[in-house]
């Protein structure tokens, strides 16, 4: 059994070496993609357009748009005159957001009871930018508010201590966008070229037409799947292991945890992915077929990972459905490893719930193929 398998698995490399470019996307187009998602998506946002009509042209209005300024959010463009120039801008996504000061703005901070109204407006068509934004005028109008409640309540301002949090960052203490994105992207990555390439695996050899050949040779049904198996197992681990060095090197991801557990549940999920992309394989008829469904499968289980949107905050019935996707539970095992330095006292729910839908889905996979081929 073990020669017959070791045949099919040179057969299925030799198969590889002539068609070239699918390890070769596997790998490298992997290893770029994330290179460049991580890229894009670890640096905060900074540098949105922002669109001032300051009408009362004070020290004090100039100082409320040097602060602004100051945060790093914004960038400021050409000033506005009139409130069209502001909506015509806003309308073409010229600008992200917009400052209006009214022309008693300076008198009314000076006034003892009177109330400074800063009027503005937000791109909401584009909702993270504009709660970016958001954020950062509300800082800029907490820290003016204190400025003008010490100065009525006649404190010096190096006198009024006010509160001062001791504050500590656990596990990402330069709150690094990198350090939350690219372990995710990474795991997301793993998925979808342990799935595409399983998904090919019989697709290809129906579509060239030597499906029938291979199904008529002395191979049981097992045999031809554990052949398929293992250059998918091998280049999806050394796929997942080339992406893992990267991002330590380029993004300065940590691995806090134990590389052997790391690697031992790697494994453990690669077979549950495995599995679903052989069931695609048998399923699909073409590999542009397989192609779709495999990038179907893979955005359902994007958005149940939590990275899109966090798990916690959805209905209790997509909260159920989330716990049947084992992406989800990858990414808490690999964010805990890589980041807290988690072991299985930790992380044993997760890991748990990772064996038992791999114990339900490993089997099904195996009888679902197994008939299929038979």
């Amino acid at each position: 059994m073990i020669t017959r398998i070791s045949s099919l698995v040179v057969k299925e490399f030799i198969h590889l070496r002539r068609d070239w470019w699918l390890p070769a996307f596997m790998l490298i187009g992997g290893l770029m993609e994330l290179l460049l998602v991580g890229w894009a998506t670890s640096r905060p946002i900074t540098n949105l357009p922002l669109m001032v009509w300051d009408q009362d042209m004070s020290a004090a209005s100039r100082s409320a748009v040097t602060a602004l300024e100051n945060t790093g959010t914004f960038q400021l463009v050409a000033p506005a005159s009139n409130m069209q120039t502001i909506t015509e801008a806003m309308d073409r996504g010229e600008i992200n957001a917009a400052v209006i000061i009214p022309p008693d703005y300076s008198t009314k901070l000076a006034s003892v009871t009177g109330t400074a109204v800063l009027p503005v407006m937000l791109n909401g068509a584009e909702s993270i930018p504009a709660r970016t934004a958001l954020q950062a005028i509300e800082g800029v109008a907490n820290e003016l508010g204190t400025q003008v409640a010490i100065q009525r309540l006649g404190f010096a301002a190096d006198s009024f201590a006010g509160f001062d949090p001791s504050l500590r960052v656990w596990f990402n203490e330069s709150l690094s966008e990198a350090l939350y994105t690219v372990p995710a992207e990474l795991g997301l990555m793993l998925e979808f070229v342990v799935l595409l390439f399983a998904a090919l695996a019989f697709t290809r050899e129906r579509e060239l037409g030597t499906l029938e050949q291979l199904l008529v040779m002395p191979f049981s049904s097992l045999e031809i799947i554990i052949g398929k198996a293992v250059p998918v197992v091998i280049i999806g681990f050394v796929s997942f292991n080339m992406m893992l060095a990267m991002v330590h090197l380029a993004f300065a991801v940590p691995l806090r945890g134990s590389l052997l557990l790391l690697e031992l549940l790697a494994a453990g999920y690669l077979l549950v992915e495995l599995s679903k992309g052989m069931v695609i394989s048998i399923i699909a008829r073409t590999q542009h077929q397989a192609f779709l469904l495999v990038l179907m499968v893979g955005m359902i289980d994007f958005m149940f990972t939590g990275y899109a949107a966090p798990v916690e905050s959805m209905p209790q019935v997509l909260q159920l459905l989330a716990n049947a996707i084992p992406a989800h539970h990858w990414l808490n095992i690999f964010r805990g490893i890589l980041l807290k330095g988690a072991g299985l006292p930790v992380l044993w729910p997760s890991v748990l719930a990772l064996a038992i839908l791999g114990a339900v889905i490993v089997p099904f996979s195996l009888r679902f193929v197994r008939r299929a081929l038979d």
